[in-house]
């Protein structure tokens, strides 16, 4: 009896999870090629797309879902390449940091996590948190909360007084030592542990913070944290374990070292320099400027009590030169990927980094780009994200409107389809 039962849950599960339904859209966005192509119609089963066709195909079995997207502009699901999920800016947020517990970090994760999905993006690459991150992104991918499909660097690597040290600070009872397991290092030997850490945590990515940050409770936003011995030793053993690398960069000495050792991805470079922007071309490097997050902090700094004292004058000086970074470095030919540093700005806001980037020169067809076909490829996952495309998973999102005739349709999606399941229409 217990086998016929086991037998007949799977066969309505399979059933279910292998409904068909036909998306007929009025224009659709073609990711690799960047460019919009008109109306068509994706057939989606099950979790993957089946079949995309130009015009309006019609189902042959009466029972098949058909959705109306005629009206709308369909693209890929957007991905964001820097977000910080665990939780966003408020003026208390360096006192959560002994308030909160991690039920508490977890369950606003988890209330992010649906802001954004509900945003159209439906991936995201975490740059750091607590290690909730870890436990947000396998809840998600349970199903057991809506969200983004989370690549995540966990807890991210720092040295002592770093940008990413957890105790920046605190007063001396409560500053302790951290290590490697806690994301700090010292040495040659403290970066090969802190990396097999990560590893053992669960992480996708490796985040170092290669110089000193605008946020954090120290007073340098620019000085270079790492040597070369130390990054060397991180890229290699991360190489082994299947991890790329992150490097969060403000100062050019910091970043330099970072991209000549091997990392892949340099996070806001903000004073990034021409012998940098080189290397990059070089290597294969790519820039996540995250325009959005310096204008935030910019004009926040501006406002009495937003920050600490001693994050003031960094926020000033360097948050509003990550636009000039941005139209620098795409016009040196820099490879660049779409990411926002979500997270320092409220959640949900994401999109609003494509009319930044459309301000500083870039057309909107290629930084729809980056945020599907580059950032799927960056990501490892250009098998199966960032494309409408036959045998890829079904995230499929839409506008009101085309964004080359109004751009601001970008940060009001209407239609959410992650993994074939409709989450926003």
């Amino acid at each position: 009896m217990k086998t016929r039962y086991t037998l007949c849950f799977f066969l309505i599960f399979g059933l279910i999870s292998a409904q068909t339904t036909y998306l007929h859209c009025g224009e659709v966005f073609d990711a690799k090629k960047g460019k919009f192509v008109g109306p068509h119609t994706i057939v989606v089963e099950g979790d993957r797309i089946k079949s995309v066709d130009k015009g309006y195909q019609q189902p042959k079995e009466t029972s098949t879902n058909v959705i109306d997207l005629k009206s709308k502009t369909v693209y890929p699901g957007f991905i964001d390449m820097h977000v910080h999920i665990e939780g966003e800016y408020s003026p208390d947020r360096y006192l959560k940091v002994f308030q909160n517990n991690p039920e508490d970090t977890a369950f606003e994760a988890a209330e992010i996590a649906n802001r954004t999905l509900m945003a159209g993006f439906t991936t995201v690459r975490d740059m750091g948190g607590t290690g909730v991150n870890i436990a947000l992104r396998n809840a998600i991918n349970k199903g057991l909360i809506p969200g983004p499909r989370v690549f995540t660097a966990g807890k991210a690597i720092s040295t002592t007084g770093g940008h990413a040290d957890p105790t920046n600070g605190f007063k001396n009872t409560f500053e302790g030592d951290p290590g490697p397991k806690e994301g700090v290092i010292n040495s040659v030997d403290d970066a090969k542990k802190a990396i097999r850490q990560r590893y053992k945590n669960g992480a996708d990515w490796i985040k170092i913070t290669a110089t000193g940050g605008v946020l954090s409770v120290a007073k340098s936003g620019q000085n270079p944290q790492f040597t070369d011995e130390e990054i060397a030793a991180i890229t290699q053993i991360a190489t082994d374990y299947g991890f790329k690398i992150a490097a969060h960069a403000h100062g050019d000495e910091g970043m330099y070292r970072a991209v000549a050792n091997g990392v892949k991805t340099i996070e806001h470079g903000t004073l990034i320099e021409e012998r940098t922007m080189e290397l990059m071309k070089e290597k294969d490097a790519y820039l996540v400027a995250t325009i959005s997050a310096g204008k935030f902090v910019a004009e926040q700094a501006k406002i009495p009590g937003s920050y600490p004292a001693i994050i003031v004058p960094k926020a000033i000086a360097i948050g509003a030169q990550i636009q000039n970074t941005f139209k620098k470095a795409y016009e040196f030919g820099v490879p660049l990927a779409f990411g926002t540093d979500a997270g320092v700005y409220p959640h949900g806001d994401n999109a609003k980094e494509f009319i930044y980037m459309n301000e500083l020169g870039m057309p909107i067809s290629e930084a729809l780009h980056l945020a599907t076909f580059v950032n799927a490829d960056l990501l490892d996952e250009a098998d199966q994200l960032g494309q409408l495309k036959t045998g890829y998973l079904a995230d499929i999102i839409a506008t009101d409107e085309n964004p080359e005739d109004e751009i601001s349709t970008l940060t009001n999606v209407s239609f959410v389809m992650k993994n074939g399941t409709v989450y926003k229409n």
